[in-house]
């Protein structure tokens, strides 16, 4: 993000700088912020037993990959998907991976999911939620039907919902768990307020078990040594988030919600062949320039011919070639800038 950081969570920083509180993470109070904000922002009420806090949401995901999964089983993942998703299951945790393509490049595929459950190999879905890059907010109702299909046939759901507190325009996100502990037991989600807030860098991020039992079964299998990788800051500054940074919160998502209407008139006047729908929660702005005649690689070619720092859309997986993402959370000036660069960069090829 290019906005300063939220007033409440500066405060904090700066007054555990001036007390010399920098040792060692101590995580009592985050768990209970975490459950307020849950409540007052999404309406799930999340118990703060079941929260344990790690370093950053990839550091969650592959400790619950690895405690709650077989070594050597399949994980199922929804490409174009946030690129880590194929690097930690195939790096980190060495496994497989399963590729269900997302529905006309933005929905769940129901039935693909379906037939990959029934796999014998298939221990897990890796589900973002909202889905990065698309900005796709998951219904209710498709939630239900995946969680559904998940205890069918025996498969966890680690939701991965890390811009779940950014929906746009006043939407609202259900968070996986809010289903109930009866459909979603098993599972966990993954949280942080890094991305809402701008605080990746601090390094604290969450993880919610859909029972007593799975966070028992997370806490007693994560070796203490990785949950210390989160830092002091970090879970000091997700407090002040948490508890007070509302009002920060609800301008900076008033301003990109702007920002990506502001994008699709842009690219309406400069660059019409682009296909764009604006995310639904997010700062994340996918768009397919597969008309333009840039190939698969237009963020290479946007970059080195127009200096516009772009998301190769082929990260993402193969359904995203032709594809890039542009980021929203900065000025509207900045915004207007990257288009018409992007435009003299169409414009200049076609001569």
């Amino acid at each position: 993000m290019d906005y300063p950081l939220a007033p409440v969570i500066a405060r904090a920083l700066h007054d555990a700088i001036d007390r010399s509180d920098t040792g060692y993470r101590w995580v009592e109070g985050l768990p209970k912020a975490l459950a307020g904000f849950a409540h007052r922002r999404m309406g799930w009420e999340l118990d703060p037993g079941r929260v344990i806090v790690l370093g950053d949401v990839l550091a969650a995901m592959s400790e619950s990959m690895y405690r709650l999964t077989p070594a050597g089983s399949s994980i199922v993942i929804t490409p174009p998907v946030y690129p880590p998703f194929f690097s930690t299951v195939r790096r980190v945790i060495e496994r497989p991976l399963v590729e269900v393509p997302l529905l006309d490049g933005r929905e769940l595929d129901l039935g693909g999911l379906a037939r990959a459950f029934a796999r014998p190999d298939v221990s897990a879905f890796l589900m973002s939620s909202p889905h990065n890059p698309t900005g796709t907010i998951h219904s209710r109702a498709t939630l239900e039907q995946v969680a559904r299909l998940a205890r069918e046939h025996g498969v966890v759901v680690i939701a991965d919902e890390v811009w779940a507190p950014l929906p746009l325009d006043g939407r609202d996100v259900t968070p996986y768990l809010s289903l109930g502990e009866d459909l979603t037991g098993p599972d966990v989600s993954l949280i942080a307020a890094s991305k809402a807030f701008n605080l990746a860098g601090l390094k604290c991020a969450q993880i919610v078990g859909g029972s007593a039992q799975t966070a028992s079964t997370l806490r007693e299998g994560i070796p203490v040594e990785v949950t210390y990788a989160a830092s002091q800051f970090g879970v000091i500054a997700s407090i002040a988030a948490y508890a007070d940074g509302d009002e920060w919160l609800d301008g900076t998502l008033a301003v990109i919600s702007d920002n990506a209407r502001l994008l699709a008139d842009l690219l309406a006047t400069h660059l019409p062949a682009v296909s764009y729908t604006p995310p639904q929660a997010s700062y994340l702005a996918w768009l397919d320039c597969r008309a333009l005649g840039l190939g698969d690689e237009p963020a290479r070619i946007f970059r080195e011919r127009g200096r516009v720092a772009l998301n190769e859309g082929a990260e993402f997986g193969e359904q995203g070639r032709g594809f890039v993402r542009l980021n929203l959370a900065t000025t509207p000036d900045v915004i207007e800038e990257a288009v018409v660069r992007m435009a003299s960069v169409v414009h200049a090829s076609s001569c």
